[in-house]
């Protein structure tokens, strides 16, 4: 299953107006359970200069909740695909950001700055990348003293979805198949990263049960009917109309709750 096509779909409806484009931003944060347990971190700290780097920025959500939680700082959005960097560019220019958001291309397995960022923050990206211990190396370089990286990954405990096969979608081998692993374990990630030179690191489950059940009714079951046809766009609406409320109850609960397994991980290293 190709994330990509969809999101480009989804990108030309929400990208028509600036307007459009935040409220899909406001949406994405209610849908989207990672999005809540990065909320809920980021509420937590205090960043009053120094930059931000957003390792892998894709369409610019994290960056734009980070310009309104922290207001005089510096926000530095990198990712690997040149499409969206000049998509993002053009976006905060239209919003009268662009002197102090930006975008620029990036590969994380060689972008370094020696302590320029007081957060790193990384959402659904070191699962895609095999040479993950350079990208803890760097981001440790990177931070500057006492910062704080943020990660949001998916877990050994199924996260990736790459053994999940749904009877009625037989076809797809592993619902994402762009991963290069099929998550982290707690122990493991907290070793590369202590291995790349954090002194302490706090890894808790994300997606138990409640957001499990969250994200197959919100997003895995939708995406996987518009890769098999974009005439499903007409049904969203509708199909959401009936799933929003129950969504958002168990993202709650996902939220509140502490896991004992969970399909993903909330990572917070401190230098």
């Amino acid at each position: 299953m190709k994330y990509d096509p969809i999101k480009r779909s989804l990108g030309k409806v929400f990208n028509r107006t600036p307007f459009l484009r935040i409220m899909f931003y406001k949406l994405l944060d209610i849908l989207l359970l990672r999005s809540w347990h990065i909320r809920k971190e980021l509420k937590k700290l205090t960043i009053e200069q120094g930059e931000i780097l957003d390792a892998g920025s894709g369409f610019g959500q994290y960056v734009y909740r980070m310009s309104c939680y922290f207001k005089k700082v510096m926000i530095l959005g990198v990712d690997v695909k040149k499409e969206q960097i000049t998509d993002c560019n053009q976006f905060f220019t239209k919003i009268r950001e662009e002197e102090r958001i930006f975008f620029e291309y990036a590969d994380l397995t060689k972008f370094r700055s020696k302590g320029r960022f007081s957060l790193i923050l990384s959402v659904d990206v070191m699962e895609h990348i095999e040479e993950d211990c350079q990208v803890f190396d760097n981001f440790y370089h990177s931070l500057s003293d006492n910062g704080t990286l943020l990660i949001s990954t998916p877990s050994d405990q199924g996260g990736s979805d790459a053994h999940d096969h749904e009877h009625d979608f037989d076809h797809v081998h592993g619902f994402i198949d762009e991963h290069v692993r099929d998550g982290y374990g707690i122990d493991d990630i907290k070793s590369k990263l202590n291995n790349a030179g954090f002194s302490s690191v706090n890894v808790a489950y994300s997606y138990g049960w409640p957001g499990k059940l969250s994200w197959k009714l919100s997003m895995k079951y939708p995406i996987l009917l518009l890769g098999v046809s974009q005439v499903f766009f007409v049904l969203l609406p509708f199909y959401y109309l009936i799933v929003f409320p129950f969504c958002i109850l168990l993202n709650y609960m996902d939220v509140m709750k502490s896991h004992d397994t969970g399909t993903g991980l909330i990572v917070v290293a401190k230098k």
